[in-house]
């Protein structure tokens, strides 16, 4: 499903009246006709499909982060996947007053970077990551990963944000990620490795040098951030399916 399949947007305009154009086989903006709805809804629709094209054509997802229902920005993935950035963090903790950041991950169009404290983690290196991307995909991100590094690097982070544990719960799958990714058939190369051991890892580095140790915590963190993307694909395709595609 694509955002030009999308009316909801458009002020006014909820999922019940989306799904009577729908059914009238008005799928797509360019379907939309005078006439369909009452004049206000009608101008609404114009004049956000109007401004939407300017926004994919530049391209900008904030204007549809803004605009889009709570819950509903996964519509605006296909159009923006080429840079949308799929990261996940580790930590000493779960306070981020009291805790640090160890590793960030980032994994958009094709390519997986690590930032490691001590090393190359910056604010200005996750700046520039962010204002690079279209969107970020996280899960529990919105509540655990991106306050904290907002905490530890004082970043105000805009980019538009889909957390994909909300997004497993609406077609039924719930837990944690590593469940999760079993339930759906995604592998890992070490599966021992947890949120526990993560932090016991890098306390071996920190504290004895163990670059083993280090190496081993990159790699799952690096398979957390690559994983959402295989995860977000096979929900996003769930969610189509119920949506929309029955009006198809």
């Amino acid at each position: 499903m694509r955002l030009e399949n999308s009316f909801i947007p458009a002020s006014g305009v909820g999922e019940s009246t989306e799904r009577t154009l729908w059914r009238q086989g008005i799928t797509h903006w360019d379907d939309f006709e005078d006439g369909l709805l009452g004049p206000k809804m009608t101008e609404n629709v114009r004049e956000f499909i109007f401004d939407a094209r300017d926004h994919l054509d530049d391209p900008d997802a904030s204007f549809f982060g803004e605009y889009l229902p709570s819950g509903s920005l996964w519509r605006a993935y296909d159009n923006f996947a080429e840079n949308a950035c799929f990261f996940d963090i580790e930590t000493t903790g779960l306070d981020s007053a009291r805790n640090d950041v160890t590793t960030v991950s980032l994994h958009r169009a094709g390519d997986t970077r690590t930032y490691v404290q001590g090393d190359d983690l910056t604010a200005e290196a996750l700046r520039e990551e962010f204002a690079a991307s279209s969107m970020l995909v996280s899960f529990n991100g919105k509540r655990f990963d991106q306050p904290f590094l907002e905490d530890n690097f004082d970043l105000d982070v805009t980019t538009p944000h889909l957390d994909l544990m909300y997004l497993c719960k609406r077609v039924g799958l719930s837990g944690g990620l590593k469940n999760i990714e079993r339930e759906v058939g995604i592998g890992r190369a070490d599966d021992d490795v947890d949120g526990r051991e993560a932090v016991r890892l890098w306390h071996r580095y920190d504290r004895r040098g163990d670059d083993a140790a280090l190496d081993r915590l990159v790699r799952y963190n690096r398979e957390d951030a690559e994983n959402l993307k295989t995860l977000l694909e096979t929900v996003h395709g769930s969610l189509r399916a119920d949506v929309f595609e029955s009006y198809l």
